[in-house]
């Protein structure tokens, strides 16, 4: 009996002591790395991914599945990356395709997960509007527009009125500027300049430009580039004296995500933003050990910095939701198996794209992930950290000096200042400065003098002095008089087209330009517009005539077709009145003449209620009931109608006038004053209709209110706009002001001033000279008063006819008619 016990005990225990754990077969998901594997920053993904795979399975070495990692080198280049993503989809089957470390790559890997239904994952490139369109491309990246809030909101808490932005001359970098601008908007903080930089430039172009930004007395500056480019900036502002007492400098978080430190020397009292990192003793264990990693590899690479730090958390985190999720599915799916396992690599392309399909689905619909950055929770294909930290370089260190979430700053510490100074004394040489400098706004104005109503300018031949006129010029000057600048306005002969570009590629030399420019957004790209000063939209405007009043202008408020009905129906009422009331009621008997006469006296005396015959029998008194509520309707109605007749002048347009292209026989360009041109052309008839922006269709009608009228318009065009190089803060400020004009009626002062007798053009509008040619009622109309009319004549018409039946059928059968009837049928058989 013993022997057999320790025959079964060693049976059960065999199996557990010849194998080995290293042996267990694992469902395999293959993930696909691609990153530059010759920067520091693609190494530390590659190290904290692998490292964080094996952690994760060290804790959880019952998992059935395992993520094996097949890395490429991108070499920093978009095409070898894309290379390197397809042949790993291709080839090794992967199932995830981790990296994209630029936009451009972002966008190639994008594009391949969409056509490969594969997930792409990226961590290092800020959320673009470009790659919202790809729904298996995630990205843990932070959110541009919280961090823009935070930047506006740090220069603002210093009461810095000014700023120059200094960015990197590709797409990748200035695709982010326009959420950065608006941000500075919003806070009334003046974009001074815009500076952009490029790699290919030398030091001599670099320094020639930074010594004009210099010259240009600015101090606060935000750095949007890369470290290769900023890192050759900063070594050259220090050179010429920008990194001292005096200056700020902001580098943006995308700038700080790239920082490997090469130019910190060059950097002291530089402010960056980045995205937050809680520092905890799992991040400080687990970065450590990928310092060590590292450093055994590579001496000259390892991680120093919280920026690495971050891109290092990220990774980890990513490493472990790919492997949490993988273990999910399955599970789920209840795939895996003892003998071979599971390898996706030998299933066909639709059993692959399902397991991608599901994989997606899974890491978008679960609540949320625990990693060392804290929760994670992806929503929309997107997880955006709206928490940043702030990072004062000081010696060769990076010192959290604050962090910047939900709209506020939190942990504030002391700032140390390029120079080494503690104090800021920004603020205060700005405001000297700006009050030593005269304030002198350059405003590029037109000078075609093709509508001088709108703007003039001229020089005078005897002085050679620019006098500059017109409502435009008026507008802008008591625009802009609050703010105390004085105005040079230099003319400009050109398209409103090229006088945008010129705007924004010479702001050196221009600051605004005012005319009858009207806002599009094609030249919204080169500038910023303020609110429009006029109305918007074209509109078709013809000739007008009056329409004199004859002796027949009583029957104008009816079509004829109403009248004939009406007076159809007068009689009708009369007609079945009679029949019903005739057998019971001796008013409605005698002669023929006699119930003639009363059955007509009876239906048009209920025009003014002056029927004298009492009814007797109910269905009668129905009637006339409803007719007299239809005739008390139709009288209001044409009363109405007459007195608006009578009293207001009628204008009798062209029909053919609407939309569509005039008919112009070299009239438009054949003056300078178009305007006039237009007025000419319509009295003599070479024009039908003229087709044009409303504005130059206003001076037309103040000025012959009584021949044109405005037919149509459409809100087509934006109305006429000031222009300002892009980031002014005069565009907020001009814009509100523009907005106090009009509520205070002083724009509309402005426009009877220049166009003369606007407030006749009033009783022109559109709306009203649809009312005046189409004011008579027609049947269409009214037509519903004499359906419920013809109804209850119907009605009481059927029930007569029912309740006389007897009589009816008594009087044919004495006619014979019945009989002849009887006998024709019999004939027929």
């Amino acid at each position: 009996m013993e022997n057999l016990i320790s025959v079964i005990i060693f049976t059960l225990l065999f199996p557990t002591i010849i194998c080995d754990p290293s042996d267990r077969v694992f469902e395999e998901v293959s993930v696909g790395l691609v990153v530059d594997l010759g920067s520091v920053e693609g190494k530390i993904i590659k190290t904290s991914f692998t490292l964080a795979l094996a952690d994760f399975y060290r804790k959880n070495s019952g998992y059935r599945t395992r993520v094996s990692v097949l890395d490429r080198d991108s070499r920093g280049h978009p095409l070898v990356a894309f290379a390197a993503a397809t042949n790993l989809l291709r080839k090794a089957k992967v199932e995830v395709i981790v990296g994209a470390q630029s936009l451009p790559e972002a966008k190639l890997l994008a594009a391949i997960s969409k056509k490969a239904k594969r997930v792409v994952i990226s961590t290092l490139v800020p959320n673009s509007l470009s790659l919202n369109k790809y729904d298996h491309f995630i990205q843990l990246t932070h959110d541009r527009t919280s961090e823009a809030k935070g930047i506006a909101s740090l220069i603002h808490e210093f009461s810095w009125k000014s700023v120059v932005v200094l960015y990197e001359d590709v797409y990748e970098w200035t695709e982010g500027l326009q959420v950065l601008t608006e941000s500075f908007e919003d806070r009334e903080i003046h974009i001074a300049r815009f500076d952009s930089f490029s790699q290919s430039l030398g030091e001599k172009h670099i320094m020639n430009q930074l010594r004009e930004v210099k010259d240009s007395g600015s101090t606060v500056f935000v750095v949007h580039m890369s470290e290769m480019l900023f890192s050759r900036l900063f070594q050259y502002s220090e050179k010429i004296g920008m990194m001292e007492e005096g200056y700020a400098w902001i580098l943006t978080t995308r700038s700080m995500t790239h920082f490997e430190g090469g130019a910190i020397r060059s950097m002291q009292g530089v402010i960056g933003f980045r995205s937050y990192t809680p520092i905890s003793k799992e991040v400080e264990n687990f970065t450590s050990r990928v310092k060590q990693l590292m450093s055994d590899d590579d001496d000259d690479t390892y991680i120093k910095r919280f920026s690495s730090i971050g891109v290092s958390v990220r990774a980890h985190d990513i490493a472990c939701i790919l492997a949490t999720v993988v273990e999910k599915i399955s599970r789920l799916r209840g795939r895996a198996t003892r003998n071979g396992g599971l390898n996706l690599t030998k299933h066909d392309d639709n059993s692959a794209s399902s397991y991608a399909s599901d994989l997606l689905k899974t890491i978008t619909h679960s609540r949320w992930f625990k990693g060392l950055s804290g929760d994670i929770q992806i929503n929309e294909n997107r997880f955006l950290s709206e928490t940043f930290e702030l990072v004062n370089i000081v010696g060769f260190k990076e010192r959290r000096i604050g962090e910047w979430s939900s709209g506020s700053f939190s942990k504030r510490r002391r700032i140390t200042w390029p120079g080494g100074s503690g104090k800021n004394k920004i603020t205060r040489n700005r405001v000297l400065a700006e009050k030593s400098e005269k304030k002198l706004l350059r405003v590029l104005v037109s000078a075609s003098n093709r509508v001088p109503n709108l703007v003039s300018a001229r020089h005078d031949p005897e002085t050679g002095f620019l006098t500059v006129s017109g409502f435009c010029v008026e507008v802008f000057r008591t625009c802009v008089a609050p703010f105390k600048y004085d105005l040079e306005f230099i003319p400009y002969n050109g398209s409103y087209d090229n006088l945008a570009y010129l705007l924004s590629s010479q702001k050196h030399k221009y600051d605004a330009a005012v005319g009858d420019i009207t806002i599009t957004s094609n030249r919204s790209l080169y500038v910023d517009f303020s609110m429009p000063f006029t109305d918007i939209g074209i509109g078709a405007l013809t000739l007008v005539k009056k329409k004199k009043q004859g002796m027949w202008t009583f029957f104008d408020p009816l079509e004829t077709s109403l009248w004939l009905a009406s007076g159809a129906f007068f009689i009708l009422t009369g007609v079945v009145v009679w029949l019903v009331e005739r057998p019971v009621n001796s008013e409605f008997q005698g002669s023929w003449r006699r119930q003639l006469g009363t059955m007509l006296w009876f239906g048009f005396s209920t025009i003014v209620f002056a029927h004298r015959e009492k009814l007797q029998r109910f269905s009668s008194r129905f009637l006339v009931i409803i007719w007299i509520f239809v005739v008390l309707i139709l009288t209001s109605s044409y009363n109405a109608n007459l007195t608006s007749t009578t009293t207001i002048s009628r204008i009798q347009l062209d029909p053919h006038a609407g939309f569509g292209p005039p008919i112009i026989k070299n009239v438009k360009h054949k003056s300078i004053y178009a305007v006039e041109a237009y007025a000419q052309a319509l009295r003599d008839g070479t024009l039908s209709y003229v087709v044009e922006e409303i504005p130059y269709l206003n001076i037309l009608l103040v000025q012959n209110p009584d021949i044109f009228a405005m037919v149509a318009r459409d809100a087509t065009t934006n109305g006429f706009g000031f222009m300002f190089q892009k980031g002014s803060a005069l565009v907020p400020k001009v814009s509100r002001e523009i907005v106090k004009l009009r509520s205070l009626g002083t724009l509309k002062d402005m426009e009877k001033r220049w166009f003369q007798k606007l407030d006749s053009v009033s009783s022109h509008s559109d709306a009203d000279v649809d009312d005046d040619v189409s004011s008579r009622f027609t049947i269409h109309e009214l037509g519903g008063l004499f359906i419920i009319a013809g109804a209850a004549h119907a009605l009481v018409l059927t029930m007569h006819l029912f309740q006389m039946r007897q009589e009816i059928l008594h009087a044919l059968w004495e006619s014979g008619l019945v009989a002849k009837l009887q006998s024709f049928t019999s004939f027929s058989r």
